[in-house]
């Protein structure tokens, strides 16, 4: 079980058909502590140079500020509109899911508590 957020929907057209769908993207998001190490360096002076330069970086816009969570793409679903109603779940940005692997089947199942 991982939990997932819902980052993106988009509306989209099914190539073959031109009937309306959705595009939507679930990623896990993980905490990132200062504590873990930068490419098994630990403490050692090339890590420190890494954090230095990535600070750099993000001060001129090029990195993401928020570097204590990282998002990692996890599934990204295309829906027909008959599809999406089929599933009987309505996905809103930010909603928090719990993706359960099992038995080769998928599940999504609303959190009770965030990420």
């Amino acid at each position: 079980m991982v939990k997932v957020r819902v980052h993106k929907i988009s509306s989209v057209s099914d190539p073959e058909t031109s009937q309306p769908g959705k595009q939507i993207e679930l990623v896990e998001v993980r905490d990132r502590s200062d504590s873990k190490v930068i490419g098994g360096l630990g403490g050692t002076d090339e890590a420190n140079l890494v954090k230095g330069i990535i600070s750099q970086f993000q001060s001129i816009g090029m990195f993401p500020i928020n570097a204590r969570e990282m998002v990692l793409p996890k599934m990204t679903l295309f829906l027909s509109e008959s599809e999406y109603d089929m599933l009987a779940i309505r996905f809103e940005v930010n909603d928090i899911f719990e993706l359960i692997l099992k038995d080769g089947a998928f599940m999504l199942k609303r959190a009770t508590e965030g990420i």
